[in-house]
């Protein structure tokens, strides 16, 4: 298996990610139970496995930041945003809400119809 096959392996199957319990969430020296695991082949393995979790949910939640910019400019709504009023509210720049609606845009334009 090449190095790009298991990288696409490991993005595929990311970790679940379980929400912490809110007094944990509180405590700064917690971390996903990370800090309890006295194995460093243990550890090195979960935090490698919550990095990819963490990774593969930012591209999808990045895609969904820019379908729904992409969805609020859009030409034919009556109530469209401008570029700057996007990045008003996602609090970005306007060169950069400019390409997440374009990216939003072909997304939209790659996905299935049913």
């Amino acid at each position: 298996m090449t190095e790009s096959e298991r990288n696409e392996r490991q993005r595929l199957r990311p970790a679940p990610l379980l929400f912490e319990p809110s007094q944990a969430a509180a405590d700064p020296e917690h971390f996903f139970d990370l800090e309890s695991m006295e194995d460093p082949r243990e550890l090195l393995a979960r935090a490698t496995e919550l990095t990819q979790a963490f990774r593969a949910a930012t591209d999808r939640s990045v895609e969904f930041q820019a379908i729904a910019a992409a969805q609020l400019a859009d030409p034919r709504r009556f109530d469209r945003l401008t570029a700057a009023d996007v990045a008003e509210r996602a609090e970005w720049t306007e060169d950069y809400a400019k390409k997440m609606i374009e990216f939003g845009r072909s997304l939209l334009d790659a996905a299935p119809t049913a």
